[in-house]
């Protein structure tokens, strides 16, 4: 990107990207009239209107509106922690979670 210098492996990231700059948000959602600066995150934000959670956990069958959501509660099947804290050790299952703990140090 020429004005912030920021680099992208994808060229229609970059075309997405000077956005940013102008706060253009060209996608409306015709509900409740949220703006949007890519088709993608209006029809992330769309799903709250419909209650669509297209994204199933194999092990409970719970629904999740984001892939992300999904992974991190996938992690109480699995019992998975990939978030160390470096001073003490402790691990978490999500990042958030982390943070509030690296606060009482």
């Amino acid at each position: 990107c020429p004005e912030s210098g920021k680099s992208f492996r994808l060229s229609s990231d970059l075309g997405i990207h000077p956005l940013i700059h102008t706060a253009e948000r060209p996608y409306d959602c015709d509900k409740c009239r949220k703006r949007f600066r890519t088709s993608s995150h209006l029809l992330r934000h769309q799903r709250i209107h419909t209650d669509e959670r297209p994204f199933r956990c194999p092990e409970c069958g719970k629904g999740f509106r984001q892939n992300s959501a999904l992974v991190t509660h996938q992690r109480i099947h699995t019992g998975e922690k990939p978030y160390g804290c470096p001073k003490c050790g402790k691990s978490f299952s999500q990042s958030s979670t982390l943070t509030k703990h690296q606060r009482r140090h």
